[in-house]
């Protein structure tokens, strides 16, 4: 579909299908790797793989060893993700490469900070605690989100969500976009006589899709601006418009064919429904568990301490078509 006739979505609120099932994002924790600038990658590193389960030598073979203590494979692995991003334009020889040297170098000057007693200032302890309780948590939220989802959780969602669009209808149709009225004109005029949209829509048309003829597969009335869905929505298949205005400038459309739209196949969404369960599953896990804790808010008057919401009330009662899993200021994305 054309980029630049796509509506923003109405809402990301809940979870349910438009061309695909969006999942709802919010407030959440960014992964542990957004605490490597702050509080010291090798703090997070060091706390992540003592939580990491235990391998077999065969499988996390030593790859260096710095005054005697060992650097395994798992160590880089390890690494790597909590990287991330910096790491993402090289190939996986040169990361490999790159991630050893930096851990060689983390363990040199880590013993350094040792032999310092750079461990034992305040400020530091504050530091890694805050990084062990991260740690824990989305630890915890990991196993929780994992659990819960089954492939029963899933389908629900799905068979839920997949009524919601029962009987929408989607055009498919193609236009020819140009920037001011008498181009358009002129281009209905050849139509008129004649011309191959597809063809016409290649030589005139601005927009990127015009290299498919103008093609903009199925769409519902809510993904396009309201002026091209309207016109677009009352031809007839293979009918041709009048010249169309919208902010993008002026529109020729045909109308290829009209369907009741159907659900996509489960396996075809599977992958975001599973991450809507999962934050769902961690958001309503936190939700419970702040509502069994006793919180002070002494940063605030009583009064207006007193009127902030429980989440557990909201997510109690909350369904797929309006329940919003990452809103949670504690929900972290997805993890598996």
């Amino acid at each position: 579909m054309s980029a630049p006739l796509e509506q923003p979505p109405a809402s990301t609120k809940g979870f349910s299908m438009t061309t695909s099932f969006p999942v709802t994002t919010g407030l959440r924790f960014r992964h542990a790797s957004a605490l490597a600038g702050g509080l010291g990658l090798a703090a997070c590193l060091v706390l992540t793989l003592a939580f990491a389960g235990p391998l077999r030598a065969a499988d996390d073979p030593v790859l260096a060893k710095v005054n005697g203590a060992e650097i395994k494979k798992s160590d880089v692995t390890m690494a790597e993700e909590e990287l991330g991003p910096s790491l993402a334009q090289m190939d996986p020889a040169t990361k490999d490469e790159n991630v050893l040297s930096f851990l060689i170098d983390m363990k040199i000057v880590a013993k350094a900070a040792e032999d310092k007693k750079v461990a034992d200032g305040d400020d530091f302890k504050k530091r890694m605690a805050f990084a062990r309780n991260r740690l824990l948590m989305d630890s915890l939220l990991a196993q929780e989100g994992k659990a819960a989802t089954t492939d029963d959780a899933m389908k629900k969602v799905y068979e839920e969500a997949s009524k919601q669009i029962t009987g929408e209808q989607e055009v498919r149709a193609r236009h020819i976009l140009v920037e001011t009225e008498d181009e358009a004109k002129a281009v209905k005029a050849e139509l008129d006589k004649g011309a191959d949209f597809a063809e016409l829509a290649k030589k005139k048309s601005k927009d990127p899709g015009s290299a498919d003829g103008g093609d903009l597969g199925f769409f519902t009335k809510e993904q396009m601006v309201p002026e091209f869905s309207a016109v677009a929505f009352s031809l007839e298949p293979g009918k041709i418009s009048d010249p169309v205005k919208s902010q993008f400038g002026w529109h020729i459309i045909k109308v290829e064919e009209k369907r009741n739209r159907k659900a996509p196949e489960f396996d075809q969404v599977k992958p975001q429904i599973e991450q809507y369960v999962t934050r769902k599953a961690q958001a309503d896990y936190v939700a419970k568990l702040r509502a069994e804790a006793k919180v002070e808010r002494l940063d605030q008057p009583a009064a207006d301490a007193s009127k902030d919401a429980k989440p557990a009330d909201a997510a109690k009662d909350a369904k797929p078509a309006d329940a919003k899993p990452a809103d949670s200021k504690m929900a972290p994305p997805a993890k598996k």
